[in-house]
């Protein structure tokens, strides 16, 4: 049951990346060429991920590529909380919990790798 509902946090997510593109290409650190095509990009691979742990003959293809993209996506998220007054309509102290909670993230992705 675990990883079906991980399978669809991340269709979910990805889902997102395609209804506000612009929403997630700002939180892009400047570095990064191209924000909204990475944004897409992201965004096919938490969609692709995610339907590929609910399928036992790709779950831990899947997982190994989740664990990867969720460290990958790791400095959007540090990007964010150093930079709280981009973000207004979110409390500061909620861009730094982020960065923590991501570890259970990569951890649950980690278990369908087993």
């Amino acid at each position: 049951m675990g990883r079906y509902l991980f399978g669809v946090l991340f269709v979910v997510a990805g889902v997102m990346h395609f209804v506000l593109p612009k929403v997630y290409a700002s939180i892009m650190p400047p570095m990064l060429p191209g924000p909204v095509l990475l944004v897409y990009v992201s965004g096919v691979a938490e969609i692709l991920g995610g339907v590929g742990v609910m399928v036992p003959t790709t779950r831990k293809m899947a997982a190994w590529g989740l664990v990867a993209l969720l460290i990958a996506v790791w400095p959007a998220n540090l990007e964010m909380a150093m930079h709280p007054e981009r973000f207004a309509s979110v409390p500061g102290w909620a861009l730094w919990v982020r960065l923590p909670l991501q570890l259970p993230l990569i951890w649950w992705a980690w278990v369908y790798t087993r």
